[in-house]
């Protein structure tokens, strides 16, 4: 079984969103451990979030399934009913096709770290819960459009 040095795994920033949404982004970054051992079936991403900083836009899965596990730190789960303070050892699952949207927020002033484990479906279709827009992934290509399926051409 080969180990994975996560120092020497790429620290991932940025983000596929579209513009307004991409800079909110900032103070967040991943390792892609499951890419660096060469897994194909599913994504395993260590995720750190800054004092202020977002995961995502809040969204949930057509296809694909989600766990998360806190490691370091503490940030809050926000879903449509809700918010769950997270701390190292919490867990939380998204099944595929549950409509109830969550991301994380880093409310405190020390980072926060999260384990995220997910399905790799051949085509996803992730639906942003607070905003008008869609991503359809197909062969490793993102498509943005509004949640009526037309091409995304900016904020409506």
């Amino acid at each position: 079984m080969p180990v994975i040095d996560p120092a020497k795994v790429p620290v991932k920033t940025g983000s596929i969103y579209p513009e307004p949404y991409a800079s909110m982004m900032q103070g967040r970054s991943s390792l892609r451990l499951g890419d660096a051992g060469g897994l194909t079936q599913f994504g395993v991403n260590l995720v750190s979030l800054e004092p202020g900083a977002l995961s995502s836009l809040r969204h949930w899965h057509r296809n694909e399934d989600e766990f998360v596990m806190v490691t370091e730190g503490e940030c809050t789960l926000v879903q449509d009913a809700s918010e769950t303070v997270m701390r190292a050892g919490d867990c939380a699952a998204f099944p595929a096709g549950s409509t109830d949207g969550h991301h994380f927020i880093n409310r405190t002033g020390a980072v926060a770290r999260f384990l995220v484990i997910g399905s790799r479906a051949p085509r996803e279709v992730a639906t942003y819960s607070d905003v008008d827009l869609r991503v359809e992934i197909e062969g490793g290509k993102a498509r943005f459009t509004y949640k009526d399926g037309s091409d995304w051409t900016g904020p409506r």
